[in-house]
């Protein structure tokens, strides 16, 4: 029987050109530059352009995973997207990213679990082409969180911003970038973090932020606890840590408890805040670009979002 793996072989990002600075928050709320990057590590955010969808976001990252692959768009047999915000209920984000880039051959579809989504996708994938169904899949992560964000709650309004990750995951016969993964959820828990219409039809993203903060730090240290005891390794065999960039104070608590060095944790929450699903596609090819992963690093990527949900994920680079 085929001993069938999946490698990750492209990653790419799309982060549009407008920003928002604290400054901008200064004006509109009750809050300062200061308490916000004191409280929340997060200096500015990324907003999309009037006429940009979620999908364009995710058309322009997939292109850049599939540039860096060597694959073409053509030859793509599964396309998943993790994504909140799109802009319809039907079609998927990912149907419609299937026509803009020219994925004829895949057959698509979205996944909804918040901040996890990318994850969820991840794991997804590697089940379809470990079981021979696929030889490739490509994985995006995509949110405008700016249309759904309540610019008069200053608790939530500071946090989240817009973008796209991508990455491609192609088959290899003994090999695998997927060592272990632990994804979890809670459904009684979604009145924490959820999206509320109100009266006018107007969508809006609610969060209970010291609640989701204590469930945040005990999930992803749990779960990446979980992972690696699966694996067999410790600590000191991570070389990088990649966390949804949520909060910078969750980030270095779950470092904290994990007792790994900051200096193995990639953080790029000051430039982009939080933008969900497409936290952890966005870092993942930063920290490639930065060359901070090497072949045969060992990297652990965790998450927690709405549903809720949470996990964690060990991949091994090649």
């Amino acid at each position: 029987m085929p001993n069938f793996g999946s490698v990750i072989t492209g990653t790419g990002k799309y982060l549009p050109k407008k920003v928002l600075t604290n400054k901008y928050f200064e004006e509109i709320v009750d809050t300062t530059d200061e308490w916000i990057v004191r409280m929340t590590g997060i200096k500015e955010r990324r907003v999309v352009a009037p006429e940009q969808t979620s999908a364009d976001l995710a058309s322009l990252a997939a292109l850049s995973a599939l540039e860096k692959s060597g694959l073409k768009a053509e030859e793509i047999e599964l396309l998943i997207i993790a994504t909140i915000s799109n802009e319809q209920r039907f079609p998927s984000c990912a149907c419609k990213v299937q026509k803009i880039i020219g994925a004829k051959k895949a057959f698509a579809f979205d996944i909804s679990a918040g901040c996890t989504g990318f994850l969820y996708g991840l794991d997804l994938a590697n089940a379809y082409i470990k079981s021979g169904s696929c030889r490739n899949a490509l994985i995006i992560g995509t949110e405008i969180l700016s249309r759904i964000t309540d610019y008069s709650d200053r608790n939530t309004c500071i946090l989240f911003g817009d973008g796209a990750g991508a990455i491609t995951l192609e088959r290899r016969d003994g090999q695998s970038s997927i060592i272990a993964s632990k994804l979890f959820s809670d459904g009684e828990k979604g009145k924490l973090l959820f999206c509320e219409k109100n009266s006018a039809g107007k969508e809006f993203l609610r969060m209970e932020g010291n609640v989701v903060f204590k469930h945040a730090v005990r999930g992803m240290t749990d779960s990446s606890k979980l992972v690696m005891e699966e694996a067999n390794i410790c600590t000191e065999d991570l070389k990088l840590i990649i966390p949804h960039q949520a909060n910078e104070r969750i980030i270095r608590t779950v470092a904290e408890k994990l007792h790994i060095p900051v200096e193995k944790i990639f953080m790029n929450v000051a430039k982009y805040g939080n933008i969900s699903s497409a936290t952890i596609p966005v870092a993942l090819a930063e920290a490639v670009e930065e060359d901070r992963i090497k072949t045969d690093d060992i990297v652990l990527l965790t998450a927690f979002g709405a549903g809720l949900t949470w996990g964690s994920v060990l991949i091994r680079w090649f």
